[in-house]
């Protein structure tokens, strides 16, 4: 059939990547540096990414194509999401809850105790948004956080505050590809999440993973207490 389709002009393209990222359908890829078409089956052909190309690399056209297939979009993306992305295998990303043994504390030989280190609160590993599965036990019956990275370092008492009790996602909406929104749904659909707690700088581009916090738990059709907690970028709680 002739239909209106996307076209990459791989001359014009820069490999920024935009383009790939804004494709919620997959059909945009990087292929030696270069976008590129995948599969005509899964462009819609409604040119979301045309404004997230930098340079105008991307037009419409009509041509003869394959018609756009919803199913097999939506069975790709299921099958991504529950594929592990872990780069070359790493042993280090397998899932796995964190269990800590309470230690004595240690009287010196001149009656005063030393400075102790505080003890992280994190409960499970792996924390990257993009890393973690979809289901794990220790989503059963979890206080979700949902945070932006740098929140972690510029807020001194993190780990008491916001981690302590809670399953932590962690991921940066500016720097990393993709949108959250789409995993984030299917971890809250398919476990049961009590609260979601979603702490962001004060940054304008960190609201990026408030926006797919709050449109993944619309998306999962489950009502789920949430809050929003704004820090700034000296430290501060807003």
């Amino acid at each position: 059939m002739v239909r209106k389709i996307i076209q990459i002009n791989e001359e014009l393209c820069n490999g920024c990547g935009l383009c790939a990222a804004a494709c919620h359908e997959g059909a945009i890829g990087m292929v030696e540096g270069k976008a590129r078409l995948l599969r005509d089956d899964y462009c819609d052909g409604l040119g979301d990414c045309l404004p997230a190309c930098p340079v105008g690399a991307i037009t419409f056209v009509n041509r003869e194509a394959a018609a756009y297939d919803h199913e097999a979009v939506m069975a790709h993306k299921q099958a991504k999401m529950q594929q592990d992305p872990l780069p070359c295998g790493c042993p280090g990303s397998q899932a796995r809850a964190i269990v800590r043994q309470k230690e004595e504390k240690k009287i010196y030989c001149d009656q005063e105790r030393r400075p102790e280190i505080p003890e992280s609160q994190l409960s499970q590993w792996p924390v990257q948004i993009k890393l973690v599965p979809v289901q794990a036990p220790y989503f059963d019956g979890a206080d979700l956080l949902i945070a932006a990275d740098c929140t972690a370092y510029a807020y001194g008492n993190f780990h008491e505050k916001f981690i302590r009790g809670r399953v932590t996602l962690i991921g940066c909406p500016k720097l990393d590809d993709g949108d959250y929104s789409q995993k984030l749904t299917e971890i809250i659909r398919l476990n049961d999440i009590k609260s979601v707690t979603i702490v962001r700088m004060e940054v304008p581009c960190c609201g990026g993973i408030e926006k797919a916090a709050v449109t993944a738990m619309k998306n999962s059709g489950k009502f789920i207490p949430w809050s929003v907690t704004v820090i700034s970028t000296d430290g501060r709680i807003l």
